[in-house]
C-alpha cells in the first residue's frame, strides 16, 4: 500500500513526524517534495509498488476481518437497493421477477462512501468522537441507507425496516415513486446535505462546525464536485473561523473515482492533485489503492493521524490563541470506479471505468449472461455469514457500529431542531422612530434593524448561536452598528488601520452569495439562528441553493422524527425602488419571484407597507418555525 503525505518547507518537523508515524504503522512513505510543485517540472516520481501481502497497521488481523465483511454487508445492501425488489438474501437462486422493472442508482461512489462510513466508526467507537457525515456525491445514496440500515439507526426512525420482509422493503422503495430518492436526502437519518446540486459540501461542512468545537464533520467531496465554482471558492479558505471555537473539518476523502489512469500518467495527476490542495491550504495525505486489506490499514492509519492532528490545532489555539492561518488535514482517497463491482460485461471493462458510474449491469432482465453475472456478484460478499435467519446483520459485526447518539445516523447534530435554543431576542418596539407628523422624518430602516441586530449579539454571547453572513460591506448595508459589539471574521495578519477584525468575529464577509448561503445553511440545520444580507439582485446567484432548501424544509415537515430547524433569514438590500447610485444593476426582485411559488408552509415574504421604505421582509422557513427573509 502507498500513502504519501505532501511535505512542505514550513512544515518539515510535522511531515517528519508523520513519516515516522506512517512508517511504524506498516505503510509505505513516499514524500511530494516541493520540488514537484515548481512550474514546468514534470519528472516522475519513483512510486512503491502496491502492496497485496503481508499488509501491516494499526487494526488486528482480527479486526480488519471484521470491518472487511461489514465493508462487505454494505456493498451487497447498495447493490440490493440498485437490483432487487424480492428474494433479499438470495435464499433461493435468483430469477427475473426478483429484479426491479426499471433499474436506478449509481454504483461507482458507494463503494468509496461506504469504505469511509465504515472506517470513521471506528474512529468514534475508539475514541468517543461527535462525527456527522456529509456525501458530496449524494447520488450514492444507496451507500449511505445501507450503512445507516447496518448500525441500526435506519430501523430506529422506520420500524418496519429492520428484518428480512424490512430488508425487501428497503430495497422496493430504493429510488421508487412514492418511496425514498436515490440521493442522500431529507427521509436519510443522519443527512444535512442531499449532494444533489453540486458544489456545496465544504459549504455546509463549514457553517456546521461554526461554534460545535467537539464536533467533527467530515466532509466527502467527489471528483465532479471538484470542478465547481463554489467548491473552488469555499477551499480558497480553509480556515474562515478560529480554530479555537470551530470544530474540525476534514475531507474523508477528496473522493477520486475516477477511470483508470496509465501508469505514466498518474504521477503528474498526484503532482497537479497535491500541489492544488497545497495551494488551498491543506495538509495533504494520499490513499490510493485497489487491494482492500492494504487500503483499510492505510486509510485506518491515515484517518488515525489525520484525527490527531485536527485536536492538536484545536488544542494549541484555545491554549496560544489564534495568530495565523494553519492547514487542516485533507485526504485524497483514490479508488477504482465501482470498486469491487464487476470487473468486465461481455469482454468490455467496467470496474475502474465511467461504466461503473450507474448501474453496471443494465440487462439482467433480458442477458440471461448479466442475470449470472449479477447473482455471482451478490454472492461473492457472501450474505449468508453476513446477515442471520432473522435478515439481521450478525451481532460480531454489528458490534462495530458506534452506540447511541454517537451513531452518525442519530447524531443530533445532524437533527439541528434537537440541539436549537430560541435565541434572546429584544422588542421590536424598543427600536421605532418616533414620528411627530407625516413626512418630516428622514431615517434608515436598515440602520435601525442594525442596532436591534446589535443587542441580539450582545443578549447571545454566552450561547454563541447567532451570526451574520454577508457577500458586501456590512457598513454599506447600514448594519455598521453592530460592529459596536461585534468583529468580522478574520484569520490572518492585520495591518496597521484594520479595524473590527478577529478570529471569532461572528460577522462572515466574504464576496461569495454561495458562501453565505451554504455556511448559513450548515448553521442552522445543526440548530444555530443566522441572518444572511445581500443586494437584491445579487440574490439569485444563490437562489438554488435557497429552493433547494426550502425543498428540503418541505419533506421535513413531513417527518415526525425530524425536529423544526430554525428559520433562513434573507435581507435583500439596494431594492428596485431605488434608482441612484448602483441604479440598475443592483435591482432584481427575481429571488421573490422564485419564492413565491413556494408553499406557505415553508416561504414566507413580507413586502414594506409604502413604496418609501428601504427594507423588505422576506421568509423561507417551516410550518413550526418560520423562517424570516429580509430585503
Amino acid at each position: 500500500m502507498t500513502v504519501r503525505v505532501m511535505q512542505t518547507n514550513e512544515e518539515l518537523m510535522i511531515a517528519r513526524h508523520v513519516q515516522r508515524l506512517i512508517v511504524r504503522k506498516g505503510a509505505d512513505f513516499v514524500p511530494v517534495c516541493p520540488r514537484h510543485f515548481q512550474r514546468g517540472r514534470h519528472e516522475r516520481i519513483n512510486l512503491s509498488p502496491v502492496r497485496t501481502t503481508a499488509v501491516h497497521g494499526p487494526l488486528s488481523e482480527e479486526l480488519l476481518q471484521r470491518i472487511q465483511q461489514y465493508w462487505q454487508a454494505a456493498n451487497y445492501l447498495t447493490i440490493g437497493q440498485i437490483y432487487l425488489q424480492d428474494n433479499p438474501l438470495l435464499r433461493e437462486p435468483l430469477q427475473v421477477q426478483h429484479i426491479k422493472p426499471r433499474l436506478l442508482g449509481h454504483w461507482g461512489t458507494s463503494p468509496g462512501l461506504s469504505f469511509i462510513y465504515v472506517h470513521l466508526n471506528r474512529l468514534i467507537t475508539e475514541r468517543d468522537a461527535q462525527v456527522i457525515y456529509l456525501a458530496g456525491p449524494g447520488h450514492g445514496g444507496p451507500a449511505i441507507l445501507a450503512t445507516v440500515y447496518l448500525e441500526g439507526t435506519y430501523s430506529e426512525v422506520y420500524p418496519d425496516v429492520s428484518d428480512l420482509a424490512g430488508m425487501r422493503l428497503l430495497f422496493r422503495r430504493f429510488s421508487t415513486p412514492g418511496g425514498v430518492p436515490s440521493h442522500v436526502s431529507v427521509p436519510t437519518p443522519g443527512s444535512i446535505h442531499e449532494g444533489g446540486e453540486l458544489g456545496y459540501v465544504l459549504t455546509h461542512a463549514f457553517g456546521a462546525a461554526f461554534d460545535n468545537p467537539d464536533l467533527i464533520v467530515a466532509a466527502v467531496v467527489g471528483d465532479g464536485e471538484a470542478e465547481t465554482g463554489p467548491l473552488e471558492v469555499l477551499e480558497e479558505r480553509t480556515l474562515p473561523q478560529s480554530c479555537a471555537r470551530r470544530g474540525g473539518v476534514t475531507d474523508p476523502a477528496s473522493q477520486r473515482v475516477q477511470d483508470r489512469e496509465s501508469d505514466r500518467a498518474r504521477p503528474h495527476q498526484r503532482r497537479r492533485r497535491a500541489r492544488d490542495a497545497h495551494g488551498h491550504g491543506y495538509d495533504v495525505f494520499f490513499v490510493e489503492g485497489d487491494d482492500p486489506a492494504a487500503m483499510h490499514q492505510a486509510f485506518a492509519a491515515t484517518l488515525d493521524t489525520c484525527y490527531e492532528r485536527i485536536r492538536d490545532i484545536q488544542r494549541d489555539a484555545r491554549e496560544n490563541g489564534v495568530s495565523d492561518r494553519v492547514r487542516w488535514p485533507a485526504i485524497v482517497l483514490r479508488t477504482p470506479e465501482g470498486w469491487t463491482g464487476p470487473q468486465a460485461v461481455h469482454g468490455v471493462p467496467v470496474e475502474g471505468t465511467f461504466r461503473a458510474h450507474q448501474v453496471p449491469l443494465s440487462d439482467v432482465r433480458t442477458d440471461p449472461d448479466q442475470l449470472k453475472q449479477l447473482e455471482s456478484w451478490l454472492r461473492g460478499y457472501q450474505p449468508e455469514a453476513l446477515f442471520d435467519e432473522t435478515g439481521r446483520l450478525v451481532p460480531a459485526f454489528a458490534a462495530l457500529s458506534p452506540k447511541g447518539d454517537l451513531r452518525m445516523g442519530a447524531n443530533l447534530h445532524a437533527n439541528g431542531g434537537t440541539l436549537a435554543v430560541d435565541l434572546d431576542l429584544p422588542d421590536f418596539r424598543e427600536y421605532a422612530l418616533a414620528v411627530e407628523q407625516p413626512a418630516v422624518v428622514r431615517a434608515e430602516s436598515t440602520r435601525r434593524l442594525a442596532e436591534m441586530l446589535r443587542d441580539v449579539f450582545t443578549r447571545n454571547a454566552a450561547q454563541s448561536n447567532f451570526r451574520i453572513y454577508s457577500p458586501d460591506e456590512a457598513n454599506s448595508n447600514r448594519l455598521g452598528p453592530v460592529f459596536d459589539v461585534e468583529n468580522r471574521c478574520f484569520v490572518g495578519k492585520q495591518i496597521p488601520g484594520d479595524e473590527h477584525l478577529s478570529p471569532d468575529g461572528r460577522v462572515m464577509e466574504v464576496l461569495s452569495e454561495h458562501l453565505c448561503e451554504g455556511w448559513l445553511e450548515g448553521y442552522i440545520l445543526t440548530g444555530r439562528h443566522g441572518l444572511y444580507v445581500t443586494y437584491e439582485a445579487f440574490a439569485m446567484v444563490s437562489a438554488s441553493m435557497t429552493v433547494q432548501h426550502t425543498k428540503w424544509l418541505e419533506e421535513a415537515v413531513n417527518l415526525p422524527w425530524r425536529d423544526p430547524i430554525p428559520s433562513l433569514n434573507i435581507l435583500l438590500t439596494s431594492t428596485c425602488w431605488r434608482n441612484d447610485h448602483n441604479g440598475f444593476s443592483h435591482q432584481g426582485p427575481g429571488l421573490i419571484d422564485v419564492m413565491l411559488s413556494k408553499r406557505g408552509t415553508v416561504a414566507r415574504i413580507y413586502l414594506p407597507p409604502t413604496p418609501t421604505a428601504c427594507c423588505r421582509w422576506r421568509t423561507t422557513a417551516s410550518a413550526a418555525a418560520t423562517t424570516s427573509t429580509l430585503s
